[in-house]
């Protein structure tokens, strides 16, 4: 099975849950992090203790009734997670139907989205798929990964980011940015930040940056150090 892999941008969007369960807690967690504008769920039994603590969120509301073909409009994704193979089917058809995306856990042969496994560090996300063939196998990856980027790549990519715009605001060529973004990510920074030395941190960055953004050192480790 193939897949076009995205990320989406959810915070203008309206996300449906159907079911409240095991599943259905876990997609609407990781759907609260990515911060959509609305994330209604349904379910037929009343609220679990974890979901009624998850309601505190504005964006989230229950409602403890049935599924609706109506509950469809205006929904960006949809996910079928009741314990009910049928009924999750029903909801994949009517989405297929109004064209809206689709995730059946156990069924991605029926989702028209699936959701991959994933590793974050920050504002660093990566994803994995095997296409629906063998989740064990990303869980593998994912781990693997785990140790090979460790949380030290979370301050790094946060000095990348405040970085960037200092950079590009200087107006250097095009060719010496990328000289200099190059060097600072293949650089041994990470490797500093993982050791906690933040005077090697700031002598790294003295060695690497322009002579002009020195005084922005500070800046660059705020809430780092």
């Amino acid at each position: 099975m193939r897949h076009y892999p995205a990320f989406l941008n959810l915070s203008a969007c309206s996300c449906l849950v159907v079911g409240a369960g095991a599943v259905g807690l876990r997609k609407i967690t990781t759907l609260l992090s990515a911060g959509p504008r609305e994330i209604c769920v349904l379910d037929l039994g009343e609220a679990s203790k974890e979901l009624l603590d998850l309601c505190a969120s504005p964006s989230l509301h229950f409602e403890q009734r049935e599924f609706d073909e109506s509950d469809l409009k205006g929904r960006t994704l949809v996910f079928a997670c009741t314990n009910n193979a049928k009924v999750n089917s029903h909801i994949a058809e009517l989405c297929q139907k109004h064209g809206t995306l689709c995730n059946i856990a156990d069924a991605p042969d029926k989702s028209t989205f699936i959701v991959p496994a994933s590793l974050k560090r920050g504002a660093l996300v990566l994803a994995l798929s095997t296409g629906g063939a063998s989740p064990a196998v990303s869980r593998r990856i994912r781990m693997e990964l785990e140790k090979a980027l460790g949380p030290e790549y979370e301050p790094f990519v946060a000095i990348m980011g405040r970085l960037r715009p200092l950079i590009l605001n200087l107006g250097l060529p095009t060719a010496q940015n990328t000289t200099l973004f190059r060097q600072l990510a293949l650089g041994p920074l990470p490797e500093a930040l993982r050791e906690n030395d933040m005077l090697r941190v700031r002598d790294l960055l003295s060695e690497a940056l322009p002579p002009q953004l020195h005084s922005h050192i500070g800046e660059l480790l705020d809430g780092i150090e």
